[in-house]
């Protein structure tokens, strides 16, 4: 009996930095308690019901996640719709888009709020910019720190040419992989883990250009590489991830085998899409031991 108390007491005096970090990203699309109608919002967005806001609170309650990165968020009040304020708290970029980019976290975690990474905004003065980088530094007790980014990078260059861009959208894009590249940079002289996570509107997978400009800076893990995304996909037709976790520095080897997961949607119908969203929540799990 006292060998078991023992090794129950010093189960219970584990260091704090022992526990395993869930990061996770989520796009929820326009999520928004902005009123039909509003000036911010295109025609097109139908703002959210009471029932939709409890659905998408019991998927963030599935997720359980311990770091969630947002895009599409209009800031803490429509945050709290979804992740229950009084388990999380919430940062945002100081912008007034509709559609920032952010974070929830688990209180209880040490957060440092970072400057934003306000050079993302290619376009800051557009009605609809094109969002600037949400920046914390996350530690879970005495454990090592982390450096997390969330973004929300410029659409319509899925797959194009990011070197030598034939559009706008892949000129932007290659801009922002250079923007990246810096903020790399600047975490690897630091020497602290680091992620960036988010929905980067880009197909990354070997040898993809954007990739490698990212790479000049530090080598990167990509645990979407190899996988296709079951986020309502049509039977038979493959999806391509464009929301990455990407891990660099000790975060790489802190990744916790085959822990990389997407939180399905029971909702099957793509009408749905509009309800929930028409991103999944993807996460990895850490272990900095």
């Amino acid at each position: 009996m006292r060998r078991i108390l023992l090794a129950l007491l010093l189960l219970l005096d584990l260091p704090a930095d022992a526990a395993e970090l869930k990061i996770a990203t989520w796009n929820i699309e326009w999520l928004t308690t902005k009123p039909a109608g509003h000036p911010d919002l295109p025609e097109s967005v139908r703002p959210r019901s009471a029932t939709d806001f409890a659905r998408l609170r019991a998927y963030a309650d599935r997720l359980a996640a311990d770091v969630v990165a947002l895009q599409e968020v209009d800031g803490p009040l429509a945050a709290a719709r979804v992740f229950d304020a009084t388990r999380y708290d919430f940062h945002f970029p100081a912008e007034t888009d509709t559609q920032r980019a952010g974070f929830a976290w688990r209180r209880g975690l040490s957060v440092t709020r970072n400057p934003d990474v306000s050079a993302l905004d290619l376009a800051p003065r557009s009605r609809r910019s094109l969002r600037r980088g949400a920046d914390i530094t996350v530690r879970a007790g005495d454990g090592p720190p982390i450096r997390l980014l969330s973004v929300h990078l410029d659409g319509g260059c899925a797959w194009g040419s990011v070197r030598e861009p034939n559009s706008r959208d892949c000129q932007n894009l290659g801009r922002q992989a250079e923007i990246l590249r810096d903020w790399i940079a600047e975490r690897r002289r630091e020497g602290i883990a680091f992620a960036i996570l988010g929905d980067f509107n880009r197909q990354i997978g070997r040898g993809d250009e954007f990739l490698a400009v990212l790479n000049e800076a530090a080598p990167l893990a990509s645990p979407t590489e190899g996988f296709s995304n079951p986020c309502f996909a049509q039977e038979g037709r493959a999806r391509r991830f464009i929301d990455h976790i990407l891990l660099g520095g000790a975060a790489r080897d802190w990744l916790v085998r085959d822990s990389f997961r997407v939180l399905l949607y029971a909702e099957r119908d793509p009408a749905m899409r509009d309800r929930i969203s028409d991103h999944c929540p993807i996460s990895v799990r850490l272990d900095p031991r």
